[in-house]
Parts: structure tokens; C-alpha cells; sequence
């Protein structure tokens, strides 16, 4: 019986790495324009770290997560998310001595244990930043100002930015009595989850996506109402540091992600493109996390964004990727007793710097012909016996059709 891949996940086929190369290329020369620095975290952590981090009633630590006990009982899981792990590498390294403020980035692949559907798998990717240090409303903006110009340049058109404020501890505990209040005769009419939600972290209830509970929400105070002055006065700053810039965004008072940690600003980018799951960019402003995972009070901010959605919208979209580049030579053999010769020759081109192969079956010189024309190779150097025994080759341009012979010592000079 044929083993396939396990549910929720996929090969990316050569065929298709181009596109990735092209993203993360894009991602790396955008971030490092703004200042970002790339980390790398273990693709498993702790399981308390995301418990305490994302928060004990949230849906991906409640169904999500993949956890599993090491040989010594311990509870580890494949990371869900980006911030907690950088956080915890941002604490147990002391990477706050080295600067007062610090610029992260990553990209690498989540784990989630989600029903599979288009944009969403159990094995994803995801490219995300983190400025570590500073309470400054212009980083808030400045975080969405980064993920838009990595789609800028990717090509990407019709985004909308959804924007928030879910306030502050301050704050937000007078408003979760509101809240509760509000929902407390209708909790018998709330499903199973937005019952446990009430009990545990009411704002949670925002995040059901059922008709039932949607339409109770519908009409529940929203914390835009009840901010307090400080939380005010910084989510007026943001959006204002967005108008500067012409960024067209839309508020909306019910966003509230699906973390715990997030406190102040809370966005996303969604595209049209991508049906239910629209949403290709999401993030905010998290200034207790550092201190929930054991570290001093320290304001933070960033976003994480779903590599494959956004794959999924460049080609819903038809944005043009960029042609692969082919190999520069094809080295073909007239027949099998020149074959040490033709490796020989190819490495010799390779040392070159000159990207080149050859094929390894005993394919008739027409066969070899086919491969290189597949490949796309510009020359293709042809090695015979009649040619060796003079010290030469046949240079064929495989887009002209044109060839000659050359010597075997001219050859690199000639294609270089």
C-alpha cells in the first residue's frame, strides 16, 4: 500500500520552489530595509510556553496544538505560532542588553491541527516581525506598513486593513464586566465553546464564527466605547500615522484576534481573493507578553503573515511570477565510451562557476538533445570521439540551433 502525505500537509514540488525562492527573497529584501534582523526558533517549545503566551481558552490551545510527552514525561509542542518562541528567545538570550529596542524577524513553518480547507493547512508557513522595546504608536503603524509593501512588491492589489484597539488590563477588565453582563440571560443561547469562553475570557466569544453567537454579538458594547485615555490617545496615533502615509484602512470595533497576549492595536490584511479564509497578514501590539513569560514589563509589537495564502492570491490575481533561470550548459555525449570524458568536461565547467549537467542514462544523443531543450539550457557542448581526438568539442546554441567547433582550452573562455 502506497504511504502518502499526512492530512493537512503538501509537497512543494520543484516545479514549484521557484515561487517560495521569489517570496522569501522579496520578504528578506523588504525586511532588511526596514532594519530586521532574521531569527531562528526550535520548531518545538515547551507547551507551557504557548499556554501562558496565547492563553489557556484560546481555540488553538484548546483543539489546535500538537503536544506530545518526551521520554521524560515533559510536554512539548509543535509551535503554533511565531511571537511566543521569539519572546522566549528574546528573554532567555538577553537580548535586551544589546539594544533597547530590537527588530526580529523569522520564516519557517506552524503547526496547527485544523480541519484542512484552501489556505489552510496542519503544516503551514509563515514570515513574521517583531519590534521588541518600545510603546511608540509609530511602530504599530509601521508594522502594517512593512507587510504592505512586502505585497507591494509582490504585486498584490485589492487588500483591506481591518484595525482595532482591544485596550489595555487597565481597561479591558471594566469592560469584560460589561461584557459579561451583556451576555449573562443570553448564555443558554451561546454554543458549547462561547459558554466556556464566557466563564474563562469573554472577549474570546468575538472570535465564533456561528450564526448563533454572531448575531448575539451583534449588538454587545464594544471596547472601542470603553477604552481607557491612555489606549485612546494611542490608537488615535496610529491611525494617524497611517492617514500620513495614504493608507486606507477600515475600523472595526469586533476584531480581536485570536490571542491573549494582544493589548492596544489589533489588525489584519485581508485579501478578496482567498474566500472564507481571507485573511493573509494579522497582528498587533502584545506589551504584556514579555512579562507573562518572565520578564520585565516590556512593550512589544508585530504580525505574522501565511505564506500560502499568499501564493494562493498572486495566482488568483495573476500576477506574473518571474521566470526560473535555467542552466547555463548541457553537457550531451556522442556515445557511452565518452561518457568519463563528458563528466570531466562538466565539472571542469561547473569549477567555472557555471551552472551545468549532463544526463546520466545511456540515452541517444537525440534523447540528450530532448533533456537539454526541457531544461532550457542557452549552449550545449557535445563530446565525441572524433572531436576528442583533434582536443575539441561541439558548442551548440540552443536557441539559434547554430554550432561549431571549438577547443577543449578555449571552451570556458568562450562561454564565460
Amino acid at each position: 500500500m502506497l504511504i502518502r502525505v499526512p492530512k493537512g500537509t503538501q509537497d512543494i514540488l520543484p516545479e514549484d520552489i521557484s515561487k517560495w525562492y521569489y517570496i522569501e527573497g522579496i520578504i528578506k529584501e523588504i525586511l532588511n530595509k526596514y532594519g530586521y534582523k532574521e531569527i531562528r526558533t526550535p520548531f518545538f517549545e515547551y507547551t507551557d510556553l504557548f499556554v501562558r503566551g496565547i492563553g489557556e481558552s484560546t481555540d488553538i490551545v484548546t483543539k489546535e496544538m500538537f503536544t506530545f510527552p518526551d521520554r521524560k514525561g515533559r510536554s512539548l509542542t509543535l509551535r503554533p505560532e511565531g511571537t511566543a518562541p521569539v519572546v522566549r528567545a528574546y528573554l532567555e538570550n538577553s537580548m535586551g542588553r544589546i539594544s533597547k529596542v530590537i527588530k526580529l524577524f523569522y520564516i519557517g513553518p506552524m503547526f496547527r491541527c485544523e480541519k484542512p480547507q484552501a489556505g489552510r493547512f496542519r503544516q503551514f508557513n509563515q514570515f513574521g516581525i517583531e519590534i521588541i522595546g518600545t510603546k511608540s504608536p509609530a511602530t504599530d503603524a509601521e508594522v502594517i506598513i512593512t507587510a504592505l509593501d512586502v505585497y507591494k512588491k509582490l504585486g498584490l492589489k485589492n487588500l483591506e486593513i481591518l484595525i482595532n484597539s482591544v485596550g489595555c488590563k487597565k481597561c479591558r477588565f471594566d469592560y469584560i464586566q460589561k461584557l459579561k453582563k451583556y451576555l449573562k440571560d443570553k448564555k443558554e443561547l451561546l454554543c458549547s465553546d462561547c459558554k466556556m469562553r464566557y466563564e474563562k475570557n469573554p472577549l474570546r466569544v468575538f472570535d465564533c464564527k456561528k450564526d448563533g453567537c454572531q448575531k448575539i454579538i451583534e449588538k454587545a458594547p464594544l471596547i472601542t466605547e470603553n477604552l481607557c485615555r491612555e489606549c485612546e490617545s494611542h490608537f488615535a496615533q496610529v491611525k494617524s500615522y497611517l492617514d500620513d502615509q495614504k493608507i486606507v484602512f477600515h475600523e472595526d470595533p469586533r476584531l480581536v484576534r485570536g490571542f491573549d497576549y494582544y493589548t492596544k492595536t489589533a489588525f489584519e490584511i485581508i485579501s478578496g481573493e482567498l474566500g472564507a479564509q481571507n485573511a493573509i497578514a494579522g497582528g498587533g501590539r502584545y506589551d504584556d507578553l514579555v512579562e507573562e513569560l518572565g520578564g520585565k514589563p516590556t512593550p512589544a509589537v508585530g504580525f505574522a503573515a501565511g505564506i500560502e495564502r499568499m501564493i494562493i492570491a498572486i495566482d488568483q490575481q495573476k500576477v506574473k511570477w518571474p521566470e526560473e533561470k535555467g542552466l547555463d550548459i548541457f553537457v550531451a555525449k556522442v556515445d557511452e565510451k565518452n561518457k568519463d570524458s563528458a563528466f570531466k568536461l562538466l565539472q571542469t565547467i561547473r569549477n567555472a562557476g557555471l551552472s551545468a549537467d549532463m544526463d546520466y542514462s545511456e540515452g541517444s544523443l537525440k534523447s540528450q538533445m530532448r533533456v537539454a531543450n526541457k531544461l532550457g539550457v542557452k549552449y550545449t557542448v557535445i563530446v565525441g570521439e572524433e572531436e576528442l581526438s583533434k582536443n575539441m568539442v561541439v558548442l551548440r546554441n540552443m536557441q539559434t540551433k547554430e554550432q561549431k567547433e571549438i577547443k577543449i582550452d578555449n571552451l570556458i573562455n568562450e562561454l564565460t
